[in-house]
Protein backbone atom coordinates (compact mmCIF):
# COMPACT_ATOMS: atom_id res chain seq x y z
CA UNK A 1 0.00 0.00 0.00
CA UNK A 2 2.76 2.34 0.86
CA UNK A 3 4.70 3.54 -2.49
CA UNK A 4 8.41 1.59 -3.25
CA UNK A 5 9.43 6.02 -3.68
CA UNK A 6 9.07 6.35 0.09
CA UNK A 7 6.10 8.69 -0.76
CA UNK A 8 4.60 11.20 2.01
CA UNK A 9 1.32 10.46 0.58
CA UNK A 10 0.40 7.32 -1.43
CA UNK A 11 -2.36 8.43 -4.00
CA UNK A 12 -2.85 4.86 -4.93
CA UNK A 13 -3.89 4.17 -1.07
CA UNK A 14 -5.77 6.89 -1.28
CA UNK A 15 -7.68 5.70 -4.77
CA UNK A 16 -8.13 2.08 -3.51
CA UNK A 17 -10.03 2.73 -0.15
CA UNK A 18 -11.94 5.45 -2.06
CA UNK A 19 -13.83 2.55 -4.22
CA UNK A 20 -17.67 2.75 -2.15
CA UNK A 21 -18.17 -0.97 -2.25
CA UNK A 22 -14.32 -1.47 -1.12
CA UNK A 23 -14.68 1.54 1.21
CA UNK A 24 -17.73 -0.08 3.05
CA UNK A 25 -15.70 -3.74 2.92
CA UNK A 26 -12.88 -2.32 5.02
CA UNK A 27 -15.71 -0.54 7.09
CA UNK A 28 -17.13 -4.08 7.97
CA UNK A 29 -13.90 -5.70 8.53
CA UNK A 30 -12.72 -3.12 11.27
CA UNK A 31 -15.73 -4.87 13.45
CA UNK A 32 -14.96 -8.33 12.37
CA UNK A 33 -13.29 -10.91 10.37
CA UNK A 34 -16.18 -12.24 7.93
CA UNK A 35 -16.06 -14.56 4.73
CA UNK A 36 -17.45 -13.96 1.20
CA UNK A 37 -20.96 -14.99 1.75
CA UNK A 38 -21.11 -12.52 5.09
CA UNK A 39 -19.74 -9.49 2.87
CA UNK A 40 -21.87 -10.56 -0.16
CA UNK A 41 -25.26 -10.31 2.59
CA UNK A 42 -23.72 -7.08 4.10
CA UNK A 43 -23.32 -5.09 0.87
CA UNK A 44 -25.68 -7.01 -1.40
CA UNK A 45 -22.87 -7.05 -4.67
CA UNK A 46 -22.28 -10.24 -6.26
CA UNK A 47 -20.14 -12.63 -4.45
CA UNK A 48 -17.80 -12.14 -8.15
CA UNK A 49 -17.94 -8.58 -7.33
CA UNK A 50 -16.77 -8.82 -3.22
CA UNK A 51 -14.16 -11.35 -3.80
CA UNK A 52 -12.51 -9.13 -6.91
CA UNK A 53 -12.56 -6.24 -4.18
CA UNK A 54 -10.96 -8.59 -1.96
CA UNK A 55 -8.08 -9.91 -3.93
CA UNK A 56 -7.31 -5.68 -4.44
CA UNK A 57 -7.17 -5.15 -1.05
CA UNK A 58 -5.22 -8.42 -0.12
CA UNK A 59 -2.82 -7.43 -2.74
CA UNK A 60 -2.77 -3.95 -1.62
CA UNK A 61 -1.70 -5.74 1.88
CA UNK A 62 -4.89 -3.91 3.66
CA UNK A 63 -6.48 -7.37 4.27
CA UNK A 64 -5.31 -10.94 5.11
CA UNK A 65 -7.28 -14.38 3.98
CA UNK A 66 -7.11 -16.91 6.46
CA UNK A 67 -8.69 -20.33 4.90
CA UNK A 68 -11.20 -21.28 7.46
CA UNK A 69 -12.67 -25.67 6.35
CA UNK A 70 -14.70 -24.49 3.08
CA UNK A 71 -14.47 -21.06 4.05
CA UNK A 72 -11.99 -17.91 3.61
CA UNK A 73 -11.80 -15.43 5.97
CA UNK A 74 -11.07 -11.53 5.71
CA UNK A 75 -9.55 -9.70 8.25
CA UNK A 76 -8.35 -5.67 8.17
CA UNK A 77 -4.56 -5.05 8.89
CA UNK A 78 -4.57 -1.70 10.82
CA UNK A 79 -1.18 -0.53 9.88
CA UNK A 80 -2.13 0.62 6.32
CA UNK A 81 -4.79 2.39 7.77
CA UNK A 82 -2.46 4.28 10.38
CA UNK A 83 0.12 4.83 7.43
CA UNK A 84 -2.23 6.69 5.54
CA UNK A 85 -3.76 8.69 8.38
CA UNK A 86 -0.49 9.60 9.27
CA UNK A 87 -0.27 10.30 5.79
CA UNK A 88 -2.88 13.02 5.71
CA UNK A 89 -1.48 14.31 9.62
CA UNK A 90 1.45 15.17 7.20
CA UNK A 91 -0.43 16.79 4.62
CA UNK A 92 -2.63 19.02 7.79
CA UNK A 93 0.73 19.71 8.91
CA UNK A 94 2.10 21.00 6.08
CA UNK A 95 -0.69 22.77 5.52
CA UNK A 96 -0.47 24.51 8.69
CA UNK A 97 2.82 25.12 8.56
CA UNK A 98 2.50 27.05 5.17
CA UNK A 99 -0.81 28.79 5.69
CA UNK A 100 0.71 31.64 4.86
CA UNK A 101 3.13 31.04 1.99
CA UNK A 102 2.35 32.82 -1.19
CA UNK A 103 4.31 32.22 -4.47
CA UNK A 104 4.50 35.57 -6.08
CA UNK A 105 3.23 35.50 -9.47
CA UNK A 106 5.49 36.59 -12.66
Amino acid sequence: MISASGDVFPMDAVRLLAEPLRARIVELLARESLCTCHLVAETGASQTNVSNHLRLLRDAGVVTAEPCGRYTYYRLRPEPLRTLAAGFAGLADIAEDNAETRRPCP
